[in-house]
């Protein structure tokens, strides 16, 4: 069964080549535009992973993930950063909200499909 990722980027064209090279990988790809549509997303339907920007309008990464980590079925679903900031300060804030790791943009594709192969498989 294809295993299924979120992608929540307010960047149309990085949620575009996030979901080529998670697809060309053999994901299923559920795209969210801000924080309040991965939310609403995956309450919808509950998926295998989780990655979300820091910074878009409304609702930013890490209400997103505070948000997701509340709920029963988004406890140990793994969660990554993929976000232009790769301060200590911001990460340290990060893991407190339960991200599971931090991918800094631009990222590398390879490395991308591989971070995520490590986490569910």
């Amino acid at each position: 069964m294809t295993k299924t990722i979120l992608a929540v980027d307010d960047s149309g064209s990085l949620r575009q080549m996030l979901s080529f090279s998670l697809k060309a990988a053999g994901y299923g790809v559920i795209e969210a535009i801000d924080g309040e549509d991965g939310l609403n997303k995956a309450k919808q339907q509950t998926v295998d992973l989780v990655l979300t920007d820091q910074n878009m309008p409304g609702m930013d990464g890490l209400s997103l993930i505070r948000a997701l980590r509340a709920m029963k079925n988004y406890q140990s679903v793994p969660i990554l950063m993929l976000t232009t900031e790769s301060g200590d300060d911001i990460k340290a804030m990060g893991r407190a909200a339960g991200a599971n790791g931090w991918l800094v943009k631009p990222f590398d594709p390879a490395r991308l499909t591989e971070v995520v192969k490590k986490l569910i498989g």
